[in-house]
């Protein structure tokens, strides 16, 4: 089968993923896993996949969910999790990241997923892709288990750069509303600040001035603006987006990754303690299982670059098929929606808003 008649049947009717299959700690056989778990589950879903050909194709084979679902498009490089963005940009054409995102703003698929290098998916994206008129710092935004109907809460920055004013951070709460919405279905979601305390006298400079302009853009940008939350709301049924800047966002994300890992292996150690906790966790086995696919994160892996020209998710490095396909799916759902165009709509809409309340905004945006 030609390149040219699996690219058409990939792309028939089909939301289109340009995949990086090769910046994953476990190898593109994860990621061919992965993106062969989404196949099977959602028929909507075509692929351009890029790596080594050769070496893709074999993978590929052996999936009977892939047949006339992949184009591979062949690219012998590949970014190391130990390369510096900038040897990236100089030299990195050949690599799967780089064809990955090309592929994304030449306009051949709808949202690009890697499980490559942070920085330099960063880098190139914003490079290649280019950011939003009116962004002045593009964010990461990530999914936090929550006490919430939708199961989940929305944080950024979760590190895509440690600084922010106010003036970004009014951004933020701008794209993170775009994103509850068009993500997560939320038309009028809410929208708290992180902050050391909820009262107002608290915090930075930058946090109390970006508390007045968040308040005053509310109503005019469709969400409702809580106010101050502190970390403790990250997992509540208060806010359904926490905005921070990237620095806080990422030591609070690695936290809570690291307070999940260890409360895991405690349960495990106690039920194994006694035979009768190991009886125990027998008769609570389905309890013990719904919770941890409730809670499991390779099942919210995926954290979505916002504010740029095209849809990047980007998938933890360590991720095996279940995560690949997470993020797989929320890529899909982006992708399927047009949300890089709604984005791009919601922050131009937003330019004038400090100067003029009375700017409409779109509720669908």
């Amino acid at each position: 089968m030609t390149a040219e008649t699996t690219s058409r049947k990939a792309g028939a009717g089909r939301t289109i993923i340009s995949v990086d299959a090769m910046g994953g700690d476990r190898g593109p056989a994860a990621v061919v896993a992965g993106i062969s778990h989404s196949a099977k589950k959602n028929p909507d879903i075509g692929f351009i996949l890029h790596g080594p050909a050769q070496r893709l194709e074999k993978l590929v084979a052996k999936k009977k969910h892939l047949q006339g679902r992949v184009e591979i498009r062949d690219a012998s490089g590949v970014v190391s999790m130990e390369d510096k963005p900038r040897d990236v940009m100089r030299s990195g054409k050949d690599t799967s990241m780089w064809a990955a995102i090309e592929c994304v703003r030449d306009g051949d698929a709808d949202a690009v997923v890697s499980c490559g290098n942070t920085g330099a998916l960063m880098m190139l994206s914003v490079v290649r892709l280019r950011k939003i008129p009116g962004v002045a710092r593009p964010a990461i935004a990530v999914l936090w288990p929550s006490r919430n109907p939708q199961g989940f809460n929305i944080m950024l920055d979760a590190g895509a750069d440690i600084r922010a004013d106010e003036n970004d951070l009014l951004q933020y709460a701008l794209m993170g509303a775009s994103y509850a919405r068009n993500g997560m279905e939320l038309q009028h979601p809410r929208i708290g600040l992180l902050n050391v305390g909820t009262e107002e006298h608290k915090g930075r400079d930058e946090l109390k001035l970006a508390h007045e302009l968040i308040a005053e853009n509310a109503e005019a940008a469709h969400f409702e603006f809580v106010g101050f939350v502190e970390g403790r709301d990250l997992p509540g049924n208060n806010v359904d987006v926490i905005v921070t800047d990237g620095f806080t966002g990422n030591v609070a994300l690695k936290t809570g990754e690291g307070t999940a890992s260890l409360v895991g292996e405690l349960l495990r150690e106690a039920f194994k303690y006694t035979p009768l906790s190991r009886l125990a966790a027998l008769l609570a086995y389905p309890s013990l299982r719904r919770l941890n696919k409730r809670i499991d994160p390779r099942r919210v892996n995926g954290g979505v670059f916002l504010g740029l020209n095209g849809t990047v998710v980007k998938s933890h490095g360590a991720s095996d098929a279940t995560g690949v396909s997470a993020a797989i799916k929320l890529a899909f759902k982006l992708g399927q929606t047009g949300f890089a165009e709604k984005l791009a709509a919601r922050v131009a809409s937003a330019v004038s808003l400090p100067q003029d309340a009375a700017t409409s905004a779109d509720e669908s945006q």
